[in-house]
């Protein structure tokens, strides 16, 4: 079943009278199957954001049309109850102790007192705020803030959950332990749907990729499929010798460890090459790795 669908979405803004059209989306379409856990991916002003705003209604397509599974509901009320969503800049009332916020997010989103307190005696100890909630939230640290923006995001048990780059500005403890709450609601059933600049991240926790580019649709499928569309270029050749060898292949590095292990990087249309000149020298073959690109590197390269 499909979550949610994104139709050949088209949207422009336009900041005064004399500058001209700036196209943020540009006839996009993918989809969000049920259960799944999927990343979007894209540079600062790909249309990451823009896209979430649609989906949420915040701002209206100039093109185009998003479609919810009637399993989230039959009308838009119902959908949005069933959505929790987490904006890239969280608004947080700094008065407020973090009991009380999490109290009143659950009461705007119609959950009982008693749903409540359940919710926050479930997740409040798996995102460590629990030694914080009598505190007043402007003491909180930046990865304070996520904790709790998250347990709010969720506190009305959603079924389809939108974050807008819920890792960003954490310490790699921080997007450890926000990530395994991130993978534990998925498994208890929960389509997430996630952006974040953090690549390797993605690639370690989500089923599914979305990558957008200047406003337009790059790639939409599963990960393994993405680091498949990236062929390998460099290999290492690992092996054992007393002596240096010089080789005539060309090399990219080349790396001596103890043990008499040299480590020679080539790149892939050489490897054979290296190979039989390195036989020839009668040298003990240790082994042949293919270098696979990190979803992080293509990425990049596609940047």
């Amino acid at each position: 079943m499909i979550m949610l669908k994104f139709n050949a979405v088209t949207k422009t803004f336009k900041s005064d009278l004399f500058t001209q059209h700036f196209t943020a989306l540009e006839d996009v379409s993918f989809e969000i199957p049920s259960g799944s856990m999927v990343g979007f991916l894209g540079a600062n002003g790909a249309g990451k954001t823009t896209s979430l705003k649609v989906i949420m209604d915040f701002i209206r397509p100039d093109k185009g049309s998003v479609h919810f599974s009637t399993e989230l509901g039959q009308n838009k009320t119902e959908v949005f109850k069933n959505i929790g969503f987490l904006p890239e800049r969280p608004y947080f009332y700094a008065n407020l102790k973090g009991i009380d916020f999490l109290r009143f997010m659950g009461r705007l989103s119609e959950v009982s007192n008693n749903g409540i307190e359940q919710s926050i005696r479930k997740w409040a100890p798996r995102f460590r705020i629990d030694h914080a909630l009598h505190r007043e939230i402007r003491t909180y640290s930046k990865g304070m803030l996520q904790r709790i923006g998250f347990l709010a995001t969720i506190l009305h048990d959603p079924q389809f959950i939108i974050l807008d780059e819920p890792l960003s500005g954490l310490d790699p403890i921080g997007r450890k332990e926000l990530k395994d709450v991130i993978v534990e609601v998925h498994r208890a059933g929960k389509t997430v749907f996630f952006s974040s600049h953090i690549v390797p991240d993605i690639e370690e926790i989500c089923d599914r990729v979305i990558f957008l580019k200047e406003g337009k649709l790059v790639f939409d499928g599963t990960v393994d499929s993405l680091l498949n569309t990236a062929k390998s270029t460099d290999c290492l050749i690992k092996y054992k010798s007393e002596k240096d060898i010089n080789l005539s292949t060309p090399v990219i590095s080349l790396e001596k460890f103890p043990g008499n292990l040299h480590i020679v990087r080539v790149s892939d249309s050489q490897k054979q090459k290296a190979i039989i000149e390195l036989l020839a020298s009668n040298i003990d073959l240790v082994g042949v790795e293919i270098i696979k690109p990190s979803l992080e590197e293509i990425f990049y390269l596609q940047k």
